[in-house]
């Protein structure tokens, strides 16, 4: 099991006024998220990549996300350099791309289980499948 960290006692200004169901799932994701090995928080896109350009294929690390209306992006690296894809929190789910979940860790688990099988493709990597 994970043991969560505490979350900052001030909000970053990028978030949104939440509903309190909405919160409490962010809330437990943001502390799971700080638990783990992969959470960067406020890094930007270009530290992002250049943390991620020496790292084998498949690497990847979530950040906040710069862009107002999201909350965390998740950058990995491709073959063709690192990318970054924006996972959205709508109506207490996080999502990406066809899959959503109250977790981003999980969101992230199933993303991984459904690549394998099924590789993503997204305009913002110009057709490189994401497995």
């Amino acid at each position: 099991s994970v043991l969560p960290s505490p979350v900052p006692p001030g909000l970053p200004d990028r978030f949104r006024m939440f509903r309190s169901c909405e919160w409490e799932v962010l809330e437990r994701s943001l502390n799971i998220l700080q638990a783990s090995d992969f959470y960067w928080g406020p890094l930007s896109v270009g530290e992002a990549h250049a943390k991620l350009q020496q790292e084998p294929v498949g690497t990847y690390l979530v950040r906040d996300s710069s862009q107002g209306n999201c909350l965390f992006s998740l950058s990995v690296r491709m073959p063709t350099g690192p990318v970054s894809l924006r996972i959205s929190f709508q109506e207490g789910y996080f999502r990406l791309r066809n899959w959503f979940s109250d977790c981003v860790v999980r969101l992230l688990e199933l993303v991984v289980a459904g690549t394998r099988n099924n590789p993503l493709h997204f305009d913002e990597m110009g057709g490189t499948p994401l497995v």
